[in-house]
């Protein structure tokens, strides 16, 4: 299997790239779709001879796999191409067109096919769409070796798809085309073509650029330019006119719309103001609701800058203020404004730690009761009952501080709030050693009383 791994000979050219039946009217894309696993570009991470996929090509054995990756990647392709190496019957469907009958009929057809001698691959487009139950209808027939499933997602799998099934599976991660991937199908697609893409260097820069890291859209864009750009090759500005430019890849319920929330929210807390603003603008760009980008900053505001800087959390509302006043694009710079605030704040989740272990003692403690003499007795039984009774009303004494113990008797004193040597916090600190300085002194006090 060692010539699947060579390089093609150079003069291949367009010759060894045109499909055998020369339809020059399948898209560019199709047409240049890989017919060899050494030549898929991007992923030489799977595809390497000590790589998941290398090796399993070595051993001519294919196991069930998730191919996990942005679009335009090769899932589809490398799918095609595993189950000729193993000589597969090939199925493919999609998990937005199929339903439960399909499968079925799939089914039998592979437990024909495997009594006959020949195993299916069963390739699943978008398999994150199917439901839970659909999902579990795969099991046996993977298990029983019926089907090998190879399925395609966009979205993680671990949030997507059934843990049986994924227990069952190996996932393979397809990364995004860089720059020189990219180019090198610009190039098979000039050999195709037989002339150069008709672009000037910056332009061609920028469509690399506008791509994103997707091979079938880049290839899409060229296919637009043999067809529409003419003799004369087009500088950047007329490839905008050309081409529209590509939105980025953001879905705003599923991971992508999460990985950018944790972006923003990491650059923030890193202090880092050049990234905070850059994923912020990531997310803007890509359609992001901005009030939920304003939800995380006010609470980013309270978990990581706190009493750090008070003022933190009056920016936030703030900015939520204004942007509701002025709306988008103009209520953005608010936005901004907010998040520079945040990230160049000093940090503290001292009152993020505390509320979070007040909680636990909360739950641990139950329902005690507080002490008596901080409870109010509004009716005489109570005061009979002793509620009330010895409260000291720290106003009435020299410090403003009486120093009593306001936990339930059975709790005893925790500490729960322990400031850092940051910003506002230093002072906190000095007010809190202050008090439990007098504290000590009303509670030695007490104890020469008894």
């Amino acid at each position: 299997m060692s010539d699947l791994f060579g390089t093609p000979p150079l003069g291949e050219g367009a010759s060894g790239l045109q499909d055998e039946d020369g339809d020059v009217h399948r898209p560019l894309a199709d047409r240049l779709r890989p017919r060899h696993l050494n030549e898929v570009m991007g992923q030489d991470h799977l595809l390497s001879q000590d790589a998941p996929l290398g090796r399993m090509v070595a051993l001519g054995k294919v196991s069930s796999l998730i191919l996990w990756g942005p679009p335009g990647t090769g899932k589809t392709t490398i799918a095609r191409l595993l189950a000729d190496v193993g000589g597969f019957a090939f199925v493919q469907i999609s998990a937005i067109l199929s339903g439960v009958a399909d499968l079925k009929k799939i089914f039998e057809t592979a437990s024909l096919q495997k009594r006959a001698g020949r195993s299916t691959l069963l390739f699943v487009d978008e398999i994150h769409r199917f439901n839970r139950s659909q999902q579990d209808s795969f099991l046996p027939h993977v298990e029983d070796g019926t089907i090998t499933l190879v399925g395609a997602t966009t979205e993680n799998p671990s949030f997507e798809i059934n843990g049986a099934l994924l227990s069952r599976m190996q996932v393979l991660v397809l990364h995004r085309l860089d720059a020189a991937a990219l180019d090198a199908l610009l190039v098979r697609a000039e050999q195709l073509m037989e002339r150069p893409l008709p672009v000037r260097d910056g332009a061609r820069a920028a469509l690399l650029a506008m791509a994103d890291g997707d091979g079938r859209y880049l290839l899409n864009c060229a296919e637009a330019l043999f067809d529409l750009a003419g003799d004369e090759p087009v500088d950047e500005a007329g490839l905008a006119r050309l081409l529209q430019r590509r939105a980025p890849a953001h879905d705003k319920d599923r991971e992508g719309h999460y990985n950018l929330a944790s972006a923003l929210h990491k650059s923030l807390r890193g202090s880092d103001a050049d990234a905070a603003l850059y994923w912020l603008a990531r997310a803007l760009v890509g359609g992001e609701d901005p009030k939920f980008i304003l939800r995380r900053l006010v609470r980013f505001a309270s978990e990581d800058v706190g009493l750090a800087d008070p003022q933190a959390l009056v920016q936030a509302l703030a900015a939520k203020d204004a942007y509701q006043f002025l709306g988008s694009p103009e209520g953005e710079l608010a936005i901004a404004q907010a998040a520079l605030y945040l990230a160049t704040a000093p940090k503290s989740n001292a009152a993020y730690k505390a509320y979070n272990t007040a909680t636990k003692a909360a739950r641990e403690t139950g329902s005690l009761m507080p002490p008596a003499h901080i409870l109010n007795a509004p009716t005489r039984m109570m005061k009979e009952l002793g509620y009330g009774a010895g409260y000291a009303y720290d106003h009435d004494t020299e410090d403003g501080f009486s120093g009593q113990d306001y936990f339930p008797q059975d709790m005893g004193r925790r500490a729960f709030y322990n400031p850092k040597e940051r910003g506002f916090e230093r002072d906190i600190t000095k007010r809190l050693a202050y008090w439990a300085r007098l504290r000590a002194e009303a509670a030695g006090r007490g104890e020469a009383g008894d």
